[in-house]
């Protein structure tokens, strides 16, 4: 699909003229820069050489169904969720193909297929560990992907344990249902240094063939494997025998499609990634010397991956400090001149999923101007009687 990219990057324009209608923002807010999310896009597709099929980007950090149906328009009609709110999201937004993948146990499976019942057009996969996992699904039409264990020791069968995922791809069709394929997640490769990470991986990846040819020999092949969270995506694009196993691979790095400062850390520069998502904040107070205070605090930027939680655009020697619920103080280094009471400055967070989930509303923000507010529709999760409910959104009004 031809694209026409904007001339002047926001990157370069400078902070001040990220949007032009910053004087009617209720700040804190989430801000996201949807040509820079076409960019990424972008990026990736180029990585993967236009294959769409490819990519099976995990909704966690998009969550808006905005930006899943941005991501549509490039071709891109398969995706990854870890929640029933997602999964919904994924299809009210047109997806075609949802691999549930998070383990779907009790009144959670029976949401989930719940939800394929209510979309039939949509291909909704879901990934078990256990043969105790199986007969929830008997009789659905529900694809079975089989939850391989990396050695992040989250979920999943131990890679080494070859004869058990022989047996459980065996229970899988014994049963009637159809086996999906491998879920891969190896997102524990996250050394710094990008060599280091990749021979890490490439073991794991190693193992991962022996169960897939294993699974070859008995008749079992795996349709599709997915792999590869953000960290661990320059990983996958090189190792080779993944283009040669016979069996589709995917990819489900999601984070890439807005990044933070730890993705552009762990991905080279030269792929071309942007920041996308930004929280707008407002300067509210001068404290002391040297110190500004903003209004989005802890219920705004997430801190989940320690402090600094966030740079702040534009001015790279600005130091954001330990946050409280609503406030952020920044210290301002010798020599500079305070953002002026009543500023807007643009927060790049260090952990942008969970950044994201804590926003209701989105701006959605193209060459410069706000053309949309989006609701962040994977926000959270359903209420928790949805079944009961009679609503049919999950969500309570």
């Amino acid at each position: 699909m031809k694209r026409h990219w904007m001339v002047v990057r926001y990157d370069e324009a400078g902070p001040q003229k990220l949007v032009s209608e910053a004087k009617d923002i209720l700040t804190p807010a989430l801000a996201i820069y949807t040509d820079a999310v076409d960019e990424n896009i972008f990026a990736t597709l180029r990585l993967v050489d236009g294959q769409s099929t490819r990519w099976r980007p995990h909704v966690k950090t998009a969550k808006l169904e905005a930006t899943i149906r941005q991501l549509m328009d490039f071709g891109i009609q398969q995706f990854k969720c870890a929640t029933t709110l997602e999964l919904l999201t994924v299809c009210r937004a047109g997806g075609k193909d949802v691999l549930m993948a998070y383990p779907s146990i009790g009144s959670h499976a029976l949401r989930v297929r719940e939800i394929a019942s209510q979309h039939p057009n949509v291909r909704v996969s879901i990934i078990v560990e256990n043969v105790r996992d199986i007969p929830v699904w008997r009789g659905s039409r529900i694809p079975i992907f089989i939850d391989v264990n990396p050695g992040m020791n989250r979920t999943g069968v131990d890679q080494y344990l070859t004869t058990d995922v022989i047996d459980l791809a065996r229970a899988i069709q014994s049963q009637g249902s159809k086996f999906g394929g491998l879920h891969y997640y190896d997102g524990h490769h996250r050394q710094l240094d990008l060599s280091e990470r990749q021979r890490s991986a490439h073991l794991g990846y190693s193992q991962l063939m022996i169960l897939i040819r294993e699974l070859q020999k008995e008749n079992l092949s795996p349709p599709e494997v997915v792999t590869s969270g953000t960290p661990s995506l320059p990983c996958a694009l090189t190792f080779p025998e993944f283009s040669t196993v016979g069996t589709k691979h995917t990819i489900s790095s999601g984070t890439i499609v807005y990044n933070d400062m730890t993705s552009l850390s762990q991905i080279p520069s030269a792929w071309g990634y942007r920041l996308a998502a930004f929280v707008l904040t407002t300067v509210v107070s001068h404290p002391a010397p040297g110190l500004i205070t903003c209004d989005a605090g802890l219920k705004s930027v997430s801190v989940d991956r320690g402090t600094p939680h966030c740079t702040v655009f534009g001015f790279p020697d600005f130091e954001p400090l330990h946050p409280s619920e609503e406030h952020l103080t920044i210290r301002v280094p010798g020599g500079v001149s305070k953002p002026e009471i009543g500023s807007i400055l643009h927060l790049a967070p260090k952990h942008v999923c969970t950044t994201v989930n804590n926003f209701d509303h989105a701006l959605l923000i193209t060459n410069g101007a706000i053309v949309d507010v989006a609701p962040v529709s994977a926000r959270g999760h359903e209420i928790p009687l949805s079944r009961k409910s009679g609503d049919s959104t999950g969500r309570t009004s």
